[in-house]
């Protein structure tokens, strides 16, 4: 599959998109333990992705509470599963690894669910940032706690 990818300014840094057409398949952020960098078979191309950077800059400018775009992540059926339930966690909320094995009908599987959730290959969009420890904490998050704090006071989750 050939991809293409370009990269937009944000509040957190450098995102980098990638996909086809308009279909989003990889959103990365600069630093972290998911960045991803293009695959040498990737094509660069500085306009593509006009619908999600547009999205993206209205979200960041707090006009924005609900991503409609083409998405196109992979995954087991189970991550597929957790990424369906994180799509459904509501702007400025957060839920716990708990929270999304009870939504996904497996109560026992928080690790499963933590680990899926850090597979997350759309972050931002797929809101991976409102999931967060049992007591409230701020855990793991591809893009770095920082980013995630930012996102999470951005949509007035945390102050």
């Amino acid at each position: 599959m050939q991809l293409e990818y370009t990269y937009m300014e944000t509040p957190v840094g450098q995102l980098m998109l990638a996909g086809e057409g308009e279909v989003l398949h990889h959103l990365s952020f600069p630093s972290g333990k998911m960045c991803l960098k293009p695959k040498p078979d990737w094509d660069y191309h500085a306009a593509a992705f006009k619908q999600t950077r547009h999205q993206i800059d209205d979200y960041f400018a707090g006009q924005l509470k609900r991503f409609d775009l083409a998405l196109a992540p992979s995954g087991t059926e189970f991550q597929m599963q957790v990424l369906g339930a994180l799509q459904k966690i509501p702007f400025g909320q957060m839920r716990s690894y708990k929270d999304i094995a009870e939504a996904i009908g497996r109560p026992n599987s928080m690790r499963a669910v933590g680990a899926a959730n850090g597979r997350n290959p759309i972050p931002l969009i797929i809101p991976c940032h409102r999931v967060v420890g049992a007591d409230g904490s701020l855990t793991g998050f591809g893009g770095g706690l920082d980013a995630k704090a930012f996102l999470l006071r951005l949509e007035g989750a945390i102050s």
